[in-house]
């Protein structure tokens, strides 16, 4: 049969409990969702701020829409760019204090076009070799693309660093070599945050031609002045003077709550990409009414009303998940993952939390690393306290019932030897 591959991997997911399915979400309203007739507190969305529904979002929307229809129509080359894509862009650069801005349809696309616009030729001439070094729990969106570009007989392009090591970073820095150095502003699974301070201190201090690129699409909303993401850090305690970054990914689908993504740099990085990138020259350009839509919510986002309800949720999460006992980690962010070790486990958990209302997704390899299966808990302004409470006394049973369940197996398992 053609293309047995399909058949024997899926089957091979399967066994190893690491198969995906989907879920049909018949209404989402204010963080509580419904499925299979059953409603749920959602603690696995990424819109941190609640502004996927915020009335002056929708609003513009619909605004946008009647004015520009529901499609751009044509790649943003030819015909698809409009007025609100050049508002979106200045708006960015504006509060970002970039030169320039590129849309795009998804942070996935943009993270592409990027590794593949300065990268595809890189190491096959006689030029200044060229060279990405990623932080090891980078987002698959920029592993993906950058691991392709190892293919062939060039020298490799990429590599990566231990996870916020910055000495096993210096270490792979090449000298008389373009590298660029990326890392996360929040790290999507983990949430922690990328120490860009110590690596721009790094890039600063080592002979080499190096670019730092931070990926901020879980970091834009919720960190920064004005919640503009890495960009916008304070200075720096010890260098006293705010990190250099040179190429800035952000996205709108997460806690601007509309969908797309950017990329901000010099204005030379930007026309290059305007005529060498392949995810951009050929892809039809987002909606100008989402362009319309995003900047309101951008809008709305500075003021930091929603931002201020967040952490105060993420901290009545931590008072309440500590005085449980919870094995939660350090992390002063909406991504709190509680790290179980086995997918099984961590399925078995899943849904014993959704028998007592609670949404909270397992997360498995491959999209963390094996023997690092959790439950990846997202914390939004739209939470009310009593949500949260709900959360901790649901996550407290379903640990306990885990454990009960593999004490009894384990001592059934011991009593079936002793009568063999």
């Amino acid at each position: 049969m053609s293309f047995d591959f399909i058949k024997r991997e899926l089957a091979q997911r399967r066994a190893d409990s690491l198969l995906r399915k989907r879920v049909e979400v018949v209404n989402n309203t204010q963080g509580i969702i419904e499925v299979d007739g059953k409603h749920y507190i959602n603690f696995s969305s990424n819109d941190y701020l609640g502004l996927s529904q915020h009335p002056d979002v929708l609003q513009s929307f619909a605004e946008g829409l009647s004015l520009y229809g529901a499609s751009s129509s044509a790649s943003s080359v030819v015909t698809g760019y409009s007025r609100e894509h050049r508002l979106l862009e200045e708006d960015i650069c504006k509060h970002t204090h970039f030169d320039n801005a590129l849309l795009f349809s998804s942070g996935f696309a943009a993270n592409q076009a990027l590794c593949q616009a300065l990268f595809q030729t890189a190491n096959l001439s006689t030029q200044v070799p060229r060279s990405i070094v990623a932080d090891k729990l980078m987002h698959a969106s920029f592993i993906d693309s950058a691991m392709q570009l190892n293919n062939g007989p060039k020298k490799a392009v990429f590599s990566r660093f231990k996870h916020n090591d910055l000495q096993h970073l210096q270490s792979t820095l090449t000298p008389k070599t373009d590298t660029l150095v990326v890392t996360e502003g929040i790290f999507s699974m983990d949430g922690d945050k990328g120490d860009i301070s110590g690596i721009a201190a790094i890039l600063d201090n080592t002979n080499s031609n190096a670019w730092l690129m931070v990926d901020d699409a879980h970091a834009i909303g919720c960190i920064g002045e004005n919640g503009m993401g890495s960009s916008a850090l304070p200075v720096h305690k010890i260098t006293r003077r705010a990190p250099k970054i040179d190429v800035l990914m952000g996205t709108f689908g997460k806690a601007i709550g509309t969908q797309g993504a950017f990329i901000a740099g010099s204005n030379e990085l930007i026309e290059y990409m305007v005529n060498f990138s392949k995810h951009y020259v050929y892809s039809t350009a987002m909606p100008a009414a989402q362009a319309r839509a995003t900047r309101t919510s951008l809008q709305i986002m500075r003021k930091g009303i929603e931002r201020e309800a967040l952490y105060k949720n993420i901290a009545v999460f931590k008072k309440l998940a500590t005085q449980a006992g919870l094995p939660i980690l350090p992390i002063d962010g909406p991504i709190q993952p509680i790290i179980i070790g086995d997918p099984v486990k961590a399925v078995a958990l899943s849904e014993h939390l959704k028998s007592l209302g609670i949404w909270v997704s397992a997360i498995r390899s491959p999209t963390v690393p094996k023997h690092a299966d959790r439950l990846r808990i997202t914390l939004s302004a739209l939470h009310q306290t009593q949500d949260i409470q709900a959360l901790v006394d649901a996550l407290s049973i379903s640990i306990s019932s885990l454990k009960t369940s593999e004490h009894n197996n384990a001592r059934e398992a011991m009593n079936g030897a002793s009568n063999e």
